[in-house]
């Protein structure tokens, strides 16, 4: 069947199928016309990663359960093990929120330090409070930015210099370097295109998007 009958069928959107085929989650068969043909037992499949990734399940205790490595019974103590522990951290979450609230703080009066202090304190007695450094994308965005504009640069140059040459030549020397051309701007053009997709991806998080189903 095809994808959108899947997505239909489970629930689970085209781009996630498409995140946990990346995965190894998931593999589809192909059809003679080399399109992925997705089987009943594909669907049955994606409905038990659907299942298990509602409940917070790791892609990685997602493998291991496909591969026989870790039993259903042990994934779900391990499971009950780290929702207890983000349960803790949630309430002491919870409670410092309510401190704020009933001393009503202003931004310039809050003493961020002191709270600072109780959270560290809070972390070493087993809570897990929010990393703000993974959360941070810009960083992230700044070597495929880097590699693109440099690229971008050499070929604007090699096609500024072809179109000098070519303007310079006649007949086949003409068609050759204007060939050229179109090839170093589809090229260019490429890069640009890879560099917005994989932004989205930065911004918008795979792992992030797939952990809702």
């Amino acid at each position: 069947m095809k994808i959108q009958q899947v997505e239909e069928q489970v629930g689970i959107t085209k781009k996630n199928i498409r995140f946990y085929e990346r995965e190894g989650l998931l593999s589809p068969g192909r059809s003679e016309n080399g399109y992925r043909d997705y089987s009943a037992e594909d669907v049955e499949t994606l409905k038990k990663i659907r299942l298990l990734r509602s409940l917070f399940f790791p892609l990685e205790d997602i493998r291991r359960l496909q591969s026989g490595t870790l039993t259903v019974e042990d994934a779900a103590r391990r499971q009950i093990i780290a929702l207890e522990r983000q349960q803790v951290s949630l309430e002491k979450a919870i409670g410092l929120c309510r401190e704020l609230q009933e001393h009503r703080e202003t931004l310039q009066t809050l003493d961020a330090d002191a709270c600072l202090e109780k959270m560290l304190q809070m972390e070493k007695e087993g809570a897990i409070f929010m990393n703000v450094k993974t959360k941070d994308h810009r960083k992230a965005y700044t070597g495929p930015v880097i590699a693109a504009i440099l690229m971008i640069a050499f070929m604007g140059a090699a096609l500024f210099f072809t179109v000098s040459v070519m303007l310079q030549e006649t007949g086949a020397a003409a068609l050759l370097l204007a060939f050229l051309s179109a090839m170093l701007l589809a090229v260019a053009l490429g890069v640009l295109l890879a560099l917005i997709q994989r932004i989205r991806q930065i911004k918008g998080g795979e792992e992030d998007a797939a952990a809702k189903y």
